[in-house]
């Protein structure tokens, strides 16, 4: 009696014959939410936001009356800076004023006589005007030396302490008035082109890491950032945000949504093509997708329901091919 070798087609026939078809895992597709959104990055700011400082003159600060966190009303007085050397100026230049404007009386009343001459007359005048000009100038820094809110709003920031030098342009506070809070967010350049206003933007702060927080697009700045390549979205949140000026948040601008989506693996779609396996054969499908993500994505056509989708596909499968499911997780449906 002698042996024969198998050669490899008769090795692999006798193979496939008792190990049985390949394993593949598949299921069903799944119904779900579908979203499709743009992220960028955002830091929380009130809508408007107001410098308040010394105008035109210096001066040492002297008095704070208010502190941040506190509502303020408008006009009422926030701090005051040493004003002493402006009080001086003040009672300096009514003492001129007065003396200029007997000089203008006297030079009007020589004039009437015939006694003066309209030169002086009007030498006169010119100096009582120059002198109650520079008193109101003088009146107007004394003013100047008593910050007030020029609105209703909430103070946020103080920077600076009793006796500091404050100059022109430095800022003592920063108030938050006439508006609520907004996010003002960074968007990449190949994905602006896609954000409008009134989309729904869901928000994710460090601070509140269990909670999702609702805003609107407001509005797109119309000029971007050619170094960062990003525009600038305004992202408005409700009144009631617990969200806190200088907060750093994620935004995911919501572009599209669909509620009952037909959803499959994002794995299992090559091509524009899914592989499913019917009555234990393997057979290629054209579909057409929709919104995707990093894990799901939908299919629109090409699959219903109850079809056994292939989750992961390798090279090797053919249509046709009698196939074995195995369930995610290795059991069987």
């Amino acid at each position: 009696m002698s042996w024969w070798p198998l050669s490899s087609s008769a090795y692999g026939g006798a193979a496939w014959h008792f190990a049985g078809p390949p394993a593949v895992v598949a299921a069903h597709p799944v119904r779900g939410p579908a979203v499709q959104a743009v992220y960028g990055p955002g830091v929380v700011e009130a809508e408007v936001m107001l410098p308040i400082g010394p105008k035109v003159i210096r001066g040492r600060l002297a008095a704070l009356k208010v502190d941040e966190g506190e509502r303020v009303r408008e006009g009422q007085v926030l701090a005051e800076l040493d004003s002493r050397e402006q009080a001086a100026s003040v009672a300096e230049w009514e003492a001129r004023v007065t003396y200029a404007e007997a000089q203008f009386r006297r030079a009007d009343e020589l004039y009437r006589n015939g006694t003066g001459t309209q030169a002086a007359l009007d030498q006169a005048r010119n100096e009582a005007a120059t002198a109650r000009a520079a008193l109101d100038r003088a009146r107007r820094q004394l003013a100047d030396m008593v910050l007030t809110a020029p609105a209703d709003g909430t103070i946020i920031r103080r920077d600076g302490e009793i006796g500091q030098l404050l100059r022109p342009g430095d800022t003592l506070f920063w108030m938050a008035c006439c508006a609520g809070l907004r996010i003002s967010a960074e968007i990449d350049e190949e994905d602006i082109s896609q954000v409008r206003p009134g989309l729904k933007v869901l928000i994710r702060a460090d601070a509140f890491a269990n909670r999702v927080f609702e805003g609107t697009v407001a509005d797109v700045t119309p000029k971007g950032d050619p170094v960062a390549r990003s525009f600038r979205v305004r992202v408005r949140l409700p009144a009631d945000s617990p969200l806190m000026i200088g907060m750093t948040a994620d935004c995911n601008i919501i572009i599209e949504e669909r509620k009952d989506a037909l959803l499959v693996p994002a794995t299992a779609v090559v091509d524009g093509k899914v592989w499913v396996v019917q009555d234990g054969v393997l057979a290629e499908r054209a579909v057409t997708v929709g919104v995707g993500g990093e894990r799901l994505v939908e299919v629109r056509t090409g699959l219903s329901d109850g079809d056994f989708v292939v989750q992961q596909p390798v090279s090797g499968l053919r249509p046709g091919r009698a196939a074995r499911i195995v369930r995610p997780g290795g059991s069987r449906p």
